[in-house]
């Protein structure tokens, strides 16, 4: 993976931990990063486009949540998406917004970041049921 790739993962990373603050925590967008950063950077220090790119993506996602679920629930056979596992439905949710918004990277780039975030935080079990509902949705929105 470049250095640019590693970066970006480590930012979708942090975007996925700062969502599972708000989905869970019920922190605000704006909660979850301050409470988010101070933590991770007492390990490593994280450069701002990582961070930057990191909020975007965290606080996109919640502004596209309605669209995401709607987009899930219509690809989720027997689901209802609040019954999913919270980090599966919001790595769902996240690469929804990706394939949305983030024109410039390609479908499967997202796709297998998804995967990744999944297995990291959720294990090998959900990975089949992410990756099908994400091409199903990147068929629907014509992205390649």
């Amino acid at each position: 993976m470049s250095p640019v790739g590693v970066e970006r993962h480590r930012a979708r990373e942090a975007a996925l931990q700062m969502l599972y603050q708000w989905e869970v925590g019920r922190a605000s967008a704006h909660e979850a990063a301050v409470t988010y950063w101070p933590a991770r950077e007492s390990d490593t220090p994280v450069p701002e486009e990582t961070r930057a790119f990191a909020n975007a993506l965290m606080r996109g996602t919640i502004d596209r949540v309605k669209q995401a679920d709607e987009l899930i629930a219509a690809h989720a056979r027997n689901w209802r998406v609040e019954r999913m596992a919270v980090i599966d439905r919001l790595v769902l949710r996240l690469a929804i917004y990706e394939l949305l918004t983030e024109a410039d990277t390609p479908a499967k780039v997202i796709i297998n970041e998804a995967l990744e975030l999944a297995r990291t935080f959720s294990g090998e079990e959900p990975v089949p049921f992410i990756n099908g509902i994400l091409d199903a949705v990147r068929k629907t929105l014509e992205r390649e």
